[in-house]
Parts: structure tokens; C-alpha cells; sequence
């Protein structure tokens, strides 16, 4: 199976882990899997983000320490979507934060008439107070990259 995932990858934590993590489950032995990273000029927060080739080599080292470095592509995306529209993907891997971009992903490639890709959307990864781990919350160091509190209120 060739499945795709996305993101900015920011502060590489235990989220976007379990999100590659279960790209690799749903790919399987055989299969592939493409990370799209996007492009500095496409973030929100400019000044927030890290360059394309430190995150991505994050994203290579996390790979390397999980042995989960074949069949693997990670590309710079220059828009929400990246390739996942046009190219031959069978699945896509989304958290709840993404799952509408998933859905018209599908709307674009049922006009283009594409098979619709296979959406499988993982949960929230919670930190310790519940609340979802996001890059944002570690960059303002009220969680690290596991989700452990470093800062009460």
C-alpha cells in the first residue's frame, strides 16, 4: 500500500511520531510512504518555523532510531496538499486536526476521477494535562516534545 502524510513537522514530538508510526503500519512490508514537509514560505508563523532541511532531518533521524528507513520519500510540499492529489496513493494518515484537508483531498481527486484514498485519522496524542501535544505548546515550553508539563500555571 502506498500511504501519504503531511506537515510542518515544527518540534518533531510523540504526535507526529504516532502519526508516522501508524503511516509505516498502514503502508506495511511491503508498501510505501511519502512525507510531505512543507515549505517555510507556506507556514502561518514564519519567523516560528525551522528550515525545510532541519526538520526533515529530524524526520530522518526519528526514522533511523525506529529501523523505519526504506520505502520512504520525504519532499517538500508547497501547499496543503502536495502530490496526494494527483499521484497514486491509497491511504492517507491524518489527527483530527487534518481530517478536512483529508476530505478534500478525496473531493479533488473524485474530480479529477481518481480513486479516493483510504483516511485513516488517528487520535489526539494527550500530554500529561489532557490537552493535545502541538508544536505551539513546546515552543512556548509548557510541555517538552513527550508531553510532560514543564511549567504549572
Amino acid at each position: 500500500m502506498r500511504v501519504c502524510i503531511g506537515g510542518t513537522f515544527n518540534q518533531l514530538h510523540k504526535g507526529h511520531k504516532s502519526l508516522i508510526k501508524k503511516a509505516f503500519e498502514v503502508a506495511g512490508k511491503k508498501g510505501t510512504v511519502f512525507i510531505g514537509v512543507t515549505s517555510e514560505e507556506i507556514t502561518k508563523r514564519k519567523e516560528d518555523v525551522k528550515s525545510f532541511e532541519i526538520r526533515k532531518k529530524a524526520i530522518e533521524q526519528f526514522l533511523s532510531e525506529e529501523k523505519l528507513t526504506e520505502d520512504v520519500t520525504i519532499e517538500r510540499i508547497y501547499d496543503k496538499y502536495g502530490p496526494s492529489v494527483k499521484e497514486e496513493f491509497d491511504a492517507i494518515v491524518v489527527s483530527p486536526e487534518t481530517i478536512n484537508t483529508a476530505e478534500e483531498i478525496n473531493k479533488k481527486r473524485k474530480r479529477l476521477k481518481k480513486k479516493p484514498l483510504k483516511i485513516i485519522q488517528i487520535p489526539f496524542v494527550l500530554a500529561e494535562d489532557n490537552v493535545p501535544i502541538s508544536s505551539t505548546r513546546i515552543k512556548k515550553k509548557e510541555i517538552d516534545d513527550h508531553g510532560n508539563i514543564l511549567k504549572r500555571d
